[in-house]
């Protein structure tokens, strides 16, 4: 151990005596609050002539113990089941690297070899795929052990008796949250989530699972502490129950324990949050036949439901927006019915009928039906313009506004096989002509068509700028894109609307390892480092899909 703050000489004096490092003997003292440490390794071998030798070095970090900011709860991390929480674990866990990183190697090239090989894909795309999981350790993530002496009580509250695998679950795959982003400090940002969990069900299924059921948990309790939203000045309770909430919560506070950290709007009324659990919950019991998960998130499922059909204001079938920002694009206001918010209305009926179905609860199956036989003509009347959804029905100047993002209810109806026959719930010849729509304004009218596809643009080219971020390009907004123009058949648009991003980010920006929120054409970008390009997992299932 040694001074980083000085010229390194008792590392260098020592090395130039005997080509050797000689630590002092017993135990180095901890450092003072506020000092700096560093360390130096020395290895050597003898080398044959005309032979070569390898050397192997492993750096190991035992950071047992996590406190929030709170202070309330001492958590500990998921390695301390293998290796205790003791803080001493850093030479077993060097060895367990050193034993078995050839095998974890052989595993990573298993995986990844069939898609880098793939002469059929292109080389950024391979890249971004791969890179952008960056994310899934670098977004302030965090995997905890539930106590073993933990009984559902504790973790479910009163109102969670229902959930009834929620401790076997938690027990056996802990407890997972990432930031929105490294910006956006709070964990699990749901309607960002919804976007970023293509990876999550894909790669490590389970951790969806397991953050599913903490969501589920938050759902059916509520906190009746006051607050003041930002935006509209109200003050409302924390988090009303069956609505599912924005986040799980702070991590300069105490996660899990107090929700919804989000401070601009008051999420209850948000359209958009309790429809992801719904779509969320039919796509993990699609992708992983996890049966008895769908039987413990059906009740769940129904009460956000509930919650959900108030916004159905004149009983059409189909929910309105409330005339502010109510959804995912939180600075974006929305009027009546609306193409995002009744696209992902729809999408989301259609799983209740699917799962009442799987489920044998034919009452709830007819009541949904009827919902969605009446919403589908609804949306149909009062949003297509004969190429494309408008933004909303609001008749305004800005309600034919082209919405890159409209089709995000199809989306999650072609990953999990719904996207025709009797589960049609939009007209194939709508959906195409609303991506072609799409690619023709929001990608190819936009710089060129190298920047992605921006979130709003005006049927006349010009983009949307009646708020801050209807002239941004989200980049897990453009993944998603290319993942349902891939699913309808539109290939070669899909790549060529997802390149402009990657380009963008990883190489004309140079923000690889950190992609945004968003950026615009020129100058601004927002919000470096966040989650929801993680949806770029979608593009892939598309692609194995087909």
């Amino acid at each position: 151990a040694f001074n980083p703050t000085g010229l390194g000489r008792e590392v260098w004096q020592d090395l130039l005596q005997d080509g050797r490092l000689d630590s002092p003997t017993g135990k180095s003292r901890p450092t003072e609050k506020g000092e700096v440490t560093a360390a130096a390794v020395c290895a050597s071998c003898k080398v044959p002539a005309h032979g070569h030798k390898t050397l192997e070095l492993a750096l190991a970090w035992d950071m047992p113990c996590v406190h929030f900011g709170s202070k309330e709860k001492l958590h500990f991390r998921r390695y301390t089941r293998f290796f205790g929480s003791e803080g001493n674990a850093a030479p077993p866990l060097s060895h367990y690297a050193l034993t078995h990183y050839k095998e974890w190697e052989r595993k990573i090239e298993a995986w990844q070899n069939p898609i880098l090989e793939n002469s059929q894909l292109p080389s950024w795309y391979k890249s971004a795929l791969f890179n952008e999981l960056y994310f899934m350790t670098d977004g302030g993530t965090i995997w905890m052990e539930v106590p073993p002496d933990c009984c559902a009580e504790d973790l479910q509250g009163l109102a969670g008796a229902g959930l009834s695998h929620l401790l076997p679950v938690l027990r056996e795959y802990g407890r997972f949250a990432y930031l929105e982003g490294q910006e956006y400090r709070m964990y699990n940002t749901y309607d960002v989530h919804f976007y970023a969990s293509f990876a999550l069900i894909m790669l490590w299924p389970k951790l969806q699972i397991s953050l599913q059921y903490d969501i589920a948990v938050a759902v059916v309790n509520e906190d009746a502490q006051p607050r003041q939203y930002l935006m509209c000045g109200q003050t409302t309770q924390v988090k009303m129950k069956n609505v599912v909430p924005h986040d799980i919560g702070d991590p300069g506070d105490e996660p899990w324990q107090r929700v919804n950290a989000y401070l601009m709007h008051d999420t209850a009324d948000w359209k958009d949050l309790n429809l992801k659990f719904v779509l969320q919950v039919y796509r993990d019991y699609y992708l992983t036949h996890d049966s008895l998960y769908l039987r413990d998130m059906w009740p769940v499922c129904q009460a956000v439901m509930e919650s959900e059909l108030k916004f159905d204001t004149d009983n059409d079938g189909l929910i309105e927006n409330g005339g502010f920002a109510d959804q995912t694009y939180d600075a974006w206001v929305v009027h009546g019915a609306s193409a995002y918010c009744g696209g992902l209305w729809l999408a989301a009926v259609c799983m209740m009928c699917k799962m009442a179905e799987l489920l044998g609860d034919t009452e709830v199956r007819q009541k949904y039906l009827d919902i969605l036989n009446k919403g589908k003509e609804a949306f149909e009347r009062m949003l297509w313009n004969g190429k494309y959804y408008n933004y909303d029905s609001s008749g305004s100047d800005m309600s034919s506004s082209i919405m890159s993002d409209q089709c995000a209810g199809q989306w999650f109806l072609g990953a999990c096989g719904l996207d025709q026959g009797e589960f049609e719930v939009f007209p194939k010849s709508h959906v195409l002509s609303a991506l072609k729509t799409i690619f023709e304004k929001n990608v190819l009218s936009f710089a060129g068509g190298t920047m992605g596809a921006v979130n709003g643009m005006r049927p006349d080219g010009v983009p949307d700028t009646s708020s801050v971020q209807s002239n941004e390009v989200w980049i897990g907004v453009v993944y998603s894109l290319a993942a349902t123009m891939i699913q309808e058949g539109m290939v070669e648009e899909g790549f060529r609307t997802a390149e402009g991003c990657y380009r963008t980010v990883w190489e004309r920006l140079g923000m690889a390892f950190q992609t945004p929120e968003a950026y615009r054409e020129k100058k601004v970008y927002r919000s470096l480092a966040y989650m929801r390009p993680l949806s770029i997992w979608s593009m892939q299932l598309a692609l194995e899909r087909r």
